[in-house]
């Protein structure tokens, strides 16, 4: 098992807190819980597919610690996560009777971790809440760093703040449940991890899909089952803390955290949250994000080439038909992190290395987007 520290590195109301990776954690829920937060009442928040498996396995858990807990079943997926399900958790945390002293838990992947965040961070001016995250995604990513929120039909988390979990637990047993194509959407948050901050992290992850002289491994490259796995997560999870630690509120080096978010938030919107996964919107937007960077003369094309051998290992579906440049365009342009007209990519411009880059010229964006959509940067 892994212990990983985070520490938010404000100066006023520091916050700290742990992230557990290991296996059969679920069992163990209540008594990692009780020793942040007192014996409460409790409102746990998970979705129709993952509920079956977990959800009672943790209400038993919390209630052998002391804990009163709820549970409220969503039916999950991107279209669900609106102002109007956050309101339903404020209805069902006040009939479950939760006051200051109450907090929730995220019984789920991101989307569940978002809504759930979002409705504590909230409820009553904010009360306590536990991550436990049962994607690969929300166990590398969303799960850890507090921020938390809900989409606009214009544009992805465009709600939203910062309200840090008091406890994260990630139980690797939940991945061997989860759907493959769930779990390849997760890896696309690992790979961009070894992209933007460690090289080696990178090396490893080209090592496991490309073995002996170069032969491609068969998709995918990591399973749940793959010992080297909990290794990898918990690295991640690292580079996220260190990030987390000197920028808590995006302010700068945070930002780097979105690399491949920019392309592909506004694929995801475009397409109305129904054609992507999020981590597969985001493979392709990584694609897209070094294709511009080459453009622009930032990355060079052999560094390039690796990413993209690398990316093209997870397999993401190809271009939705219909997808107009127009229509990707109109959402970039309400990407939460564009400032006034100018748009904000995160570009990588060496292998472990990634920067902010503020308003490329706007006809290398719209080349970048007509190539996607012919060829899928070998992503697909």
């Amino acid at each position: 098992m892994f212990k990983i520290k985070i520490s938010t590195g404000r100066k006023a109301y520091p916050k700290t807190y742990p992230v557990f990776l290991g296996t059969d954690l679920l069992d163990r829920l209540g008594s990692l819980v009780s020793a942040v937060l007192p014996a409460c009442p409790l409102l746990a928040v998970s979705d129709a597919q993952v509920a079956p498996h977990y959800g009672e396995r943790c209400l038993l858990s919390l209630r052998r610690a002391g804990f009163n807990p709820s549970l409220v079943v969503l039916e999950g997926g991107e279209r669900e996560k609106t102002p109007a399900t956050v309101q339903a958790l404020y209805t069902r945390a006040l009939e479950a009777g939760l006051g200051r002293d109450g907090a929730m838990l995220a019984l789920g992947g991101g989307v569940i971790g978002d809504l759930t965040g979002f409705a504590a961070a909230t409820y009553l001016r904010g009360i306590p809440y536990v991550q436990v995250p049962t994607t690969l995604l929300a166990m590398v990513d969303s799960s850890v760093g507090g921020k938390v929120g809900v989409n606009h039909p214009l544009g992805k988390n465009l709600i939203g703040a910062f309200h840090q979990p008091a406890l994260v637990v990630g139980d690797m047993s939940t991945l061997h449940s989860l759907p493959a194509r769930e779990f390849n959407a997760g890896l696309a948050e690992l790979v961009k991890y070894g992209i933007i901050w460690d090289e080696k992290l990178f090396a490893r992850m080209e090592s496991l899909a490309f073995p002996g002289c170069g032969a491609a491994a068969a998709n995918p490259f990591l399973t749940a089952g793959n010992p080297r796995l909990l290794e990898l997560i918990a690295r991640a999870v690292q580079i996220k803390g260190e990030i987390v630690y000197r920028d808590e509120r995006e302010a700068d080096l945070r930002r780097t955290l979105n690399f491949g978010h920019t392309f592909g938030h506004a694929l995801e919107a475009a397409t109305g949250y129904s054609y992507f996964l999020h981590g597969e919107a985001v493979a392709c937007g990584m694609a897209m994000a070094v294709r511009l960077a080459v453009l622009l003369n930032l990355l060079d094309p052999q560094t390039a080439r690796r990413i993209n051998r690398l990316l093209g290992a997870l397999p993401v579906p190809s271009p939705p038909p219909g997808l107009s440049r127009e229509a990707m365009l109109k959402s970039l342009y309400y990407d939460k992190k564009r400032q006034g007209e100018k748009l904000v990519f995160i570009l990588p411009v060496a292998l472990g290395r990634a920067q902010v880059y503020k308003a490329p010229p706007i006809s290398l964006v719209e080349q970048v987007i007509g190539e996607y959509m012919q060829k899928n940067f070998g992503t697909q």
